[in-house]
């Protein structure tokens, strides 16, 4: 099956097997891309008004720009000062990511894993990096940082002779690219448990 560079905006998936709840099942792919490349081809310019983005763009501004936009502001692509929208540079993306802020993962990230989740925290971060379209060496830099900053590794648990040997034997979860979702919130629940 194909993959696409650019996920759909509502359900991410990039792939034509969308979530069953999806806005976009049925969107031709190619429109999907469009409305991604419309933005980021304007943006790449330089900063611009958020209204005169809608007028930038070749054709009409819809529902799929409107969410191709939604995305890459979630995903921390684009910033947003005073109604002007700016596409952040490679470093600042890497930068900014580095670091998850939004829940389950800033728990993880903060809390560092504990026994009993170390399986589903670390396949989180690797999965949530991937996600945030860092690189292999990036991912694996910033995981292995984050179990020993983290105080995870320092806690025990784990099968693996070192933090680089657990993190090179999970690199499927970044090569399937695999979500990071489920397996952060079911993390989540345990160090919310062990540290309560």
């Amino acid at each position: 099956m194909p993959r696409f560079d650019y996920p759909c905006p509502d359900c991410r998936a990039t792939n034509s097997l969308h979530d069953a709840d999806c806005d976009f099942e049925g969107t031709p792919w190619p429109d999907v891309e469009k409305a991604y490349t419309d933005i980021v081809a304007r943006l790449s310019a330089g900063p611009v008004a958020e209204a005169d983005l809608y007028d930038a763009v070749d054709g009409e501004w819809g529902a799929l720009h409107r969410s191709a936009l939604e995305r890459l502001k979630r995903d921390e692509r684009v910033t947003e000062n005073n109604d002007v929208l700016r596409l952040r540079t490679a470093a600042e993306f890497r930068e900014q990511v580095a670091e998850p802020t939004r829940e389950p993962m800033r728990t993880l990230y903060t809390r560092g894993s504990v026994p009993g989740c170390h399986d589903n925290a670390v396949f989180a971060m690797i999965a949530w990096y991937e996600m945030v379209g860092l690189s292999w060496s990036e991912t694996r830099e910033n995981v292995i940082e984050w179990l020993e900053d983290s105080g995870a590794w320092a806690r025990g648990g784990f099968e693996e002779p070192s933090p680089a040997a657990l993190v090179d034997s999970k690199r499927h979860v970044y090569e399937a690219g695999y979500g990071w979702k489920e397996k952060a919130e079911a993390a989540k629940r345990v160090i919310d448990r062990h540290r309560g």
